[in-house]
């Protein structure tokens, strides 16, 4: 699920691992590498403790959607993550 990480969030940040992104269609049709969207939709890594007087809300291990150009990629220790304000987060699913 979530795992410990070496860099910790600060403020109202919160780091994402993205879900992978869809390999087919409903319809059964694969889609190709050059026409995959980027996933919107994540697990939360870990979240700062938040701003004086509005702590955070989401915690490790939450699966949360996000904008579709929210956060910036980042990459620890081999692996792909999103780094982003709380408020780009739009739900907890």
């Amino acid at each position: 699920m979530a795992k410990k990480l070496s860099i910790t969030p600060l403020h109202d940040r919160v780091i994402v691992k993205a879900a992978a992104a869809e390999e087919k269609t409903a319809g059964g049709i694969i889609i190709p590498d050059t026409a995959k969207e980027k996933p919107q939709r994540g697990t939360v890594i870990a979240a700062g403790p938040g701003k004086k007087d509005e702590p955070v809300t989401v915690k490790a291990g939450d699966t949360v959607l996000y904008g579709k150009y929210a956060g910036t990629e980042i990459t620890v220790e081999g692996s792909e993550y999103l780094i982003m304000r709380e408020s780009d987060i739009l739900a907890i699913v």
